[in-house]
């Protein structure tokens, strides 16, 4: 091989060489565009989740809560022996000064039957306070009350038991159950 042949053999190394390099420059900016454009995308539903979210949030009210029971619980009532039935929830003296409502769920299993349920508070000193909620539904009902309608409980920093109760009396059959799920105390 000459020197001739050689030059030529390296130009044509050469020149290949370079014009696979412009090649791969062209190829990037529709690569970088193509980027462009699916960041783009994303970015634009990335937006609309966050505005979908956060309109959810502004309609569900939420709350700052703390819960005391997440279960159902079962209030089985029948009077023939008994003239209350209680379901207690044991608080060991917490400190529920900054919290502004109870919050519960509840429903009476009987569409016929017109119960009236009990809810109480005592604290380490003995005050007793009691609301009641009169025609407890038969279908999940969610009930929030103020702790200011609770009267006679003057110091909320040591609550012992939080009490709900169905009565002979404010019942109208004999036999009966209620449900309570997700207690709460509501500090908004």
């Amino acid at each position: 091989m000459d020197k001739k042949d050689i030059y030529e053999h390296l130009a044509k190394i050469y020149l290949d060489a370079s014009s696979k390099k412009k090649k791969r420059n062209k190829a990037y900016p529709k690569l970088f565009q193509n980027l462009f454009i699916v960041s783009i995308f994303v970015v634009i539903g990335l937006a609309s989740t966050l505005f979908s979210s956060a309109s959810k949030k502004q309609a569900l009210h939420s709350e700052t809560a703390l819960v005391l029971q997440n279960d159902p619980a079962k209030i089985n009532f029948n009077f023939n022996p008994a003239k209350k039935e209680i379901y207690t929830l044991n608080l060991n003296r917490l400190n529920i000064a900054h919290s502004k409502a109870l919050g519960f769920s509840v429903r009476n299993i009987s569409p016929k039957d017109k119960i009236t349920l009990r809810i109480e508070f005592t604290n380490a000193f003995k005050e007793r306070s009691e609301v009641y909620i009169r025609a407890i539904p038969s279908k999940w009902q969610d009930f929030k009350i103020n702790l200011a309608e609770f009267k006679n409980i003057t110091d909320w920093s040591e609550m012992t038991t939080l009490a709900f109760s169905v009565e002979e009396w404010n019942a109208a059959q004999k036999k009966g159950v209620v449900y309570i799920d997700n207690v709460r105390l509501l500090k908004t």
